[in-house]
């Protein structure tokens, strides 16, 4: 990276940063299709297994602890939870998947919701697969993968809690990470390492939801 460029990357990382401290608010959770807000503004969508830590994530990077709530039972989250950033884009946390205290019939249910969602949602700009980094990809994260493939969705793995494994742990898992989604037509090929708690890779991640949504101050 020349020097312009490394400066052209940090201003962008600032413009992201104040986008991500602007206003924010829960809009609604929607529990069928039907409900679903508008979809005249950009959206990003947060995916993965209970307790990977989406809510944490999205309260990381608009700087708040209590917007999006994390449930104690994992698998609880029923809804498709929207949340408006700057009255310029949404956000939308979606029900978890894998180990859900549930009948089988109701997590089927909501998640259909989920997939339901992501194949007719014409705004969504990217799907994020939240996996966490102590663990790397599970045979389970292959079904939402096939079904964002399947719809060609964009959607990008963001690695969670990496603040739990040794850096050279981590860029191992990153590694593998990125030699498993090679073949996979709908993913994004780079893949993110963030923090919750220390805040590592929010600003990168930052900047990649500013850009893919095509938003501006």
């Amino acid at each position: 990276m020349t020097e312009s460029e490394a400066e052209q990357y940090e201003a962008e990382l600032e413009t992201a940063r104040v986008l991500f401290a602007r206003p924010v608010s829960f809009v609604m959770g929607a529990v069928s299709v039907a409900q679903l807000p508008s979809d005249e503004l950009p959206e990003v969508a947060f995916a993965g297994r209970s307790n990977v830590g989406k809510s944490s994530l999205i309260n990381a990077l608009v700087g708040q602890k209590h917007l999006a709530r994390a449930s104690n039972e994992p698998g609880r989250t029923r809804e498709l939870n929207f949340f408006l950033l700057n009255s310029a884009l949404h956000m939308v946390d979606l029900p978890g998947y894998g180990w859900a205290r549930a009948s089988k019939t109701t997590v089927k249910k909501f998640q259909n919701l989920g997939s339901d969602y992501l194949r007719g949602r014409p705004n969504l700009k990217r799907a994020y697969l939240l996996i966490d980094a102590r663990h790397g990809l599970k045979t389970v994260d292959n079904e939402p993968m096939d079904a964002l493939d399947k719809a060609a969705v964009s959607y990008q793995i963001i690695l969670t809690k990496a603040d739990k494994i040794k850096p050279a742990e981590l860029a191992n898992v990153i590694e593998a990470t990125q030699n498993a989604i090679k073949k996979r037509p709908a993913a994004h090929p780079i893949v993110l390492a963030t923090s919750s708690e220390s805040g590592f890779g929010i600003p990168e991640l930052r900047r990649e939801i500013m850009q893919t949504c095509e938003v501006s101050l």
